[in-house]
């Protein structure tokens, strides 16, 4: 079922970050932009936040901030292994808000 436009803004605020747009747009192809990992499939499991702050040149607390707006947001899943967080696109969350503009576009 679609969601009111009002119910996306959380996600709409969250995206409005250009560094929280590219990293969604890697994570949605992690093989295509992130190295295979030592812990963690990059489809199955998500990308090490190791991997995303080295490949944004961000430092880590700011990755992380983002990737916590990102997640509150509904937009990525987290999922802990050893010591290290990894962050997936959440696909189903994507597709709700693109059939919501959808409907709403008529």
């Amino acid at each position: 079922m679609n969601k009111p436009l009002p119910d996306l803004l959380p996600a709409l605020r969250a995206m409005a970050n250009p560094h929280r747009v590219q990293i969604m747009e890697w994570l949605l192809n992690p093989e295509a932009h992130f190295p295979p990992q030592r812990d963690g499939d990059l489809v199955q499991d998500g990308v090490c936040v190791g991997f995303i702050t080295e490949k944004t040149g961000l430092s880590q607390p700011t990755v992380t901030s983002h990737m916590k707006a990102l997640e509150s947001a509904g937009l990525v899943t987290s999922k802990k292994i050893k010591n290290w967080v990894f962050y997936k696109a959440d696909r189903e969350a994507l597709r709700q808000i693109s059939e919501s503009f959808g409907s709403a576009a008529g």
